[in-house]
């Protein structure tokens, strides 16, 4: 009996190669999150869902529909997920499909954080209306396709200059993803909450409307008083201090330095109204 055969090592290889293949769908799952490619995987989850249960009601011409789009349909993949495919291929030439640096990620979060930071703290001052949306786990691809592609470095300088009144991309939302300036001049859905003060114009709408279809994280800096806002999760936290503002943003981007329950901006921030 070889090593390979024994009961015990045989069950373990198993588990083993039932972990490597979750964690590869896993992978890929996360690489398309966010794109169109992730709606048509659910149109071809949906395919083989109808294929069963015609087979299992004997509906004979549907189920020899869906054998056919089933047959045909891995030529269809590799064309229709061809991009995502490529980048696939080009992460695993560079070591990076199954890898992920920690600590890189949170310097370059921490970076774009004080950056952020920074330009608000200058807007906020010369009340210069702002909306910077940050991307988290949703996708938010559909909203970045309205505006501008930029794929630019954050930097105060570059986010400024944006907002800066009477310019082409002043208008709309600056959506960050990755840690880079994904797109500008962006449209975002309105928040339709009849709980929202009345006082509240439509970047704020739109800050409130988005957190409450994504996990983003959204800045607001409004152009009548200068008052920095912040949205996540549907919920608005209002007239936040510069120091406030930071220690928020922080806390929610760069999850190792999350902020404590007891901190000030939980006080001073108001919820809608």
């Amino acid at each position: 009996m070889s090593f390979g055969e024994l009961p015990i090592v045989s069950y373990l290889l198993k588990v083993v190669d039932i972990l490597v293949v979750w964690y590869v769908i896993y992978k890929l799952i996360m690489m398309i999150r966010g794109t169109k490619a992730i709606q048509l995987l659910k149109g071809i989850f949906l395919i083989i869902l109808v294929r069963f249960v015609s087979n299992y009601l004997g509906l004979t011409t549907l189920q020899w529909l869906m054998d056919q789009a089933i047959i045909w349909g891995f030529l269809a993949i590799i064309i229709i997920f061809q991009p995502e495919l490529r980048r696939a291929l080009e992460q695993l030439g560079r070591g990076r499909l199954f890898t992920r640096n920690t600590v890189n990620e949170d310097e370059e979060r921490m970076r774009m954080v004080e950056a952020i930071v920074k330009a608000t703290e200058y807007m906020a001052k010369r009340r210069i209306g702002a909306l910077i949306s940050i991307e988290r786990e949703t996708g938010m691809n559909d909203y970045i396709e309205t505006g501008i592609m930029l794929n630019a470095h954050v930097s105060s300088e570059l986010l400024i200059n944006i907002f800066i009144p009477n310019t082409p991309l002043h208008d709309g939302a600056v959506i960050i993803q990755k840690n880079q300036i994904a797109a500008a001049a962006c449209y975002l859905p309105l928040s339709e909450s009849p709980f929202i003060s009345k006082e509240l114009g439509t970047r704020h709408r739109a800050a409130l409307g988005i957190s409450e279809v994504t996990d983003s994280v959204t800045v607001v800096v409004s152009e009548e008083t200068g008052a920095v806002s912040l949205t996540k999760n549907g919920e608005l936290y209002r007239d936040l201090t510069i120091d406030e503002f930071r220690e928020l943003l922080t806390g929610e981007l760069v999850p190792a330095t999350k902020a404590p329950a007891s901190s000030r901006w939980q006080w001073r921030g108001k919820k809608h109204g």
